[in-house]
């Protein structure tokens, strides 16, 4: 398994997801899917033999995607913003989820305490899109201090990150090359993120 996905796995089970809205309790996200197990009376693996060769673990190719959107400024923003960073930790929210709102001040504090060129945190509007009145959105984020980008929904942004959303909140990460590192279903705690983001920096 990735190293990454290792990462993401042994830090993130034990204390994430337990709440979200619209998704249940204890589902990883994206990418970090278990091995399937044998049931029960299934015949044990064979091991090969001395001619043959076990497979390989080979790394999976890495995952790129692109899109076209505005933030709340109405700046244009695109998948070049993942290469200021890096490391970037993409935030799917809603207006409506409580449990959105509730992780957002800790949020917006990493935002702040981390240099830019290392990691940034960017958010995503699920619930609002593009051309819509964004007077709630605006003081949601104002009332959480989540001080750092929010981009709305469109019709790129819906393929390319939203498609894979079961529920919110839902969290990506990006390398500083845009490549897809893992992501995560449900809201944490400032310092279990703190610990993630640690620990993929230091990868």
């Amino acid at each position: 398994m990735n190293k990454r996905y290792k990462i993401l796995l042994g830090l993130l089970l034990p204390l994430l997801l337990l709440y979200g809205c619209g998704v249940d309790g204890g589902e990883l996200a994206v990418g970090t899917a278990p091995k399937a197990q044998p049931s029960a009376g299934t015949a044990p693996e064979e091991k090969p033999s001395a001619q043959e060769e076990p497979p390989s673990e080979e790394e999976p190719d890495p995952i790129y995607i692109t899109f076209d959107g505005t933030d709340l400024e109405g700046n244009a923003v695109s998948q070049e913003i993942f290469t200021q960073s890096k490391l970037t930790m993409v935030n799917v929210w809603a207006t409506y989820c409580n449990p959105c709102l509730r992780e957002m001040p800790g949020l917006g504090e990493l935002a702040a305490e981390y240099d830019p060129s290392e990691f940034q945190l960017i958010g995503i509007v699920s619930d609002v899109r593009e051309g819509e009145d964004l007077s709630l959105v605006e003081s949601l984020v104002q009332e959480t201090g989540a001080d750092y980008p929010h981009l709305l929904a469109n019709d790129s942004i819906g393929q390319a990150i939203l498609s894979s959303v079961s529920g919110v909140p839902t969290t990506f990460f990006f390398d500083g090359e845009g490549a897809y590192l893992g992501g995560v279903v449900g809201a944490a705690e400032k310092s279990d993120w703190e610990e993630l983001i640690h620990e993929l920096l230091e990868e």
